[in-house]
């Protein structure tokens, strides 16, 4: 193409745009895809007499190193012993402040708890249990001086306070009295586990971020003044498919996420690729969002060939502009200035690893969450929780005992607690025919996102003619079976034997709930309730095709 056919072809792109703008029609914006690369830092490592203080500094050498070689910047996050130490502040200091970010981790080590004045309790002068190094242990007024600590030579060291500051979890009273004292923007917990490293978190906001209750830094408020204006990243990109199914039956989960120490996640270069694609390229409602980056605790040694998959493919999607490599103080302060209440988000899955024919969908928002997994064919909604504001967590007034700590919220389906590995609890898709019930398939679901910030769903069906479409909204969950033909169909919840189901009683049109002594309703504005004969928990019948869910009012 010669240089003036380029230069009409571009005058005519020009015409075009001003001409869009000038008839007032809104071009859709893609919903942008952040990428946080965040390594936090210890001092010590007393678990490994292998690991030493320089085995974990020269750790963080090599992955400023890598990151500076792709011009990737990121937030590095320092534990409070760390941050004492003069070679991690010479480090630190001399990185670009316009790409890279200092903030905190907040474990507590023995240093930080004798410089606030108080004795120590652990086993090592890092000790990881919840009732020692992390916040959760400790009354209110020493949650005060630990932060206050942490913050006054945080800013001797660095002249300001960190903007960030995040850890596997971080009680709502901390986090609050860090936004309102020193002005935090951004914080980070740990992705969704059951007793992993003893700490389950179970049922939240499954990815993206969140603004928490006052109350419970764990569950998403619902209004404005109920939540503390600190947005909460999910920490660790956990894999959307198998992350969720990993280790039921037993009293921890695996870990199958984008941490490069693990050699089925972020070690291996199939699934590298396969996340970042299924990231980028599949519909996502508002923004999609994961984090990269390592603990220096594991050693370079462990994490080197994940980073150096991980670091050149992220590069080379940012230079595409498919996505935005950010700090998460510069994400902190995009998602403050750009939502005032918690959005709903989804990270959807159009096609698995090779060999593998699963597909998913994740949709929250600041009532529910909903996770939808195809299998073979077929449909089973493997979790729905709820949120309530209200609901407080045991932390926020006093600090725990044990070396373990939960948080939980408001189970409707749980695919994951109920289940055993041979008998998968779920809400499955079933329809009458000559032969019996059956499980209605179909082929491949399609994913596109609305205007007001919703999923919409098209399942093409191949049990009955038609297709079933399901629409994601922030308050409510919308089935329809669109079909010439009429059929008999419905929703089941099935679940083996279990004593942990939440219904007290099922009418009609809600299901009465109880969880932990707070009361709750799922309710259905169209739809009938049930209790067949059968062994299923409750059977949900469409009314006129449809069925409509209230996540919105739950009392």
């Amino acid at each position: 193409m010669n240089k003036i056919s380029k230069k009409l072809i571009a005058c005519l792109l020009c015409l075009v745009s001003v001409s869009v703008l000038a008839q007032g029609v809104k071009v859709a914006q893609p919903a942008p895809k952040i990428v946080n690369i965040v390594n936090f830092i210890r001092l010590l490592e007393p678990r490994d007499e292998k690991i030493t203080e320089d085995v974990l500094y020269q750790t963080v050498v090599k992955q400023v190193e890598i990151m500076k070689k792709y011009h990737l910047g990121g937030t590095f996050l320092l534990q409070y012993d760390a941050l004492m130490d003069k070679r991690y502040q010479t480090l630190l200091a001399s990185l670009p402040k316009g790409s890279f970010e200092i903030g905190a981790w907040w474990e507590i080590p023995q240093p930080l708890v004798e410089n606030a004045g108080m004795t120590w309790r652990g086993r090592y002068p890092w000790d990881w249990r919840a009732n020692i190094g992390f916040s959760t242990g400790y009354t209110l007024p020493e949650r005060e001086k630990l932060i206050d600590t942490y913050f006054t030579d945080f800013k001797k060291i660095f002249g300001y306070y960190p903007k960030t500051v995040a850890s596997w979890f971080i009680d709502a009273y901390s986090l609050n009295y860090m936004y309102q004292k020193y002005h935090i923007v951004a914080s980070g917990n740990c992705k969704d586990q059951y007793g992993t490293d003893g700490y389950t978190l179970w049922g939240g906001y499954w990815n993206q971020a969140y603004y928490p209750s006052k109350i419970n830094s764990y569950m998403p408020a619902q209004h404005a003044e109920a939540q503390i204006p600190v947005p909460i990243f999910r920490l660790l990109g956990s894999d959307p498919v198998r992350q969720y199914d990993t280790g039921i039956s037993s009293t921890r989960q695996g870990v199958i996420t984008l941490e490069p120490v693990y050699h089925f996640g972020g070690g291996d270069s199939t699934w590298v690729n396969w996340f970042f694609k299924a990231l980028v390229d599949d519909k996502s409602v508002n923004f999609n969002y994961t984090q990269a980056g390592q603990e220096n605790s594991f050693t370079w040694d462990a994490m080197k060939k994940g980073f150096e998959i991980q670091m050149p493919l992220i590069a080379k999607l940012r230079d595409e502009h498919k996505l935005r490599v950010e700090t998460m103080e510069q994400s902190g302060n995009w998602f403050k200035a750009k939502y005032k209440v918690t959005p709903p988000t989804s990270f959807s899955v159009g096609k698995d690893i090779e060999g593998s024919d699963l597909k998913t969908s994740w949709y929250n928002s600041r009532f529910y969450r909903i996770n939808l997994l195809w299998e073979h064919n077929n449909l089973r909604i493997r979790d729905i929780h709820l949120f309530d504001e209200a609901f407080p967590s045991v932390y926020e007034t006093q600090p725990v005992t044990s070396n373990e700590c939960t948080f939980f919220t408001l189970p409707i389906v749980d695919g994951y607690i109920w289940s055993k590995r041979n008998n998968l609890s779920g809400l499955r898709f079933k329809v009458k025919t000559d032969a019996g019930e059956v499980l209605l398939a179909g082929g491949d679901p399609k994913f596109s996102k609305t205007a007001a910030g919703g999923l919409h769903i098209s399942w093409p069906l191949t049990t009955v003619k038609g297709s079933l479409e399901i629409d994601l909204t922030e308050g409510q969950i919308k089935v329809n079976l669109s079909s010439k033909t009429t059929c008999d169909w419905y929703l089941e919840l099935n679940t083996p034997p279990t004593d942990k189901l939440p219904f007290e009683k099922i009418d009609t049109k809600e299901l009465d709930c109880k969880f932990e002594d707070t009361d709750y309703k799922l309710k259905a504005i169209k739809g009938i309730f049930s209790k067949p004969g059968n062994s299923s928990i409750f059977r949900l019948s469409p009314e006129t095709n449809s069925i409509v869910l209230n996540t919105a009012d739950i009392k």
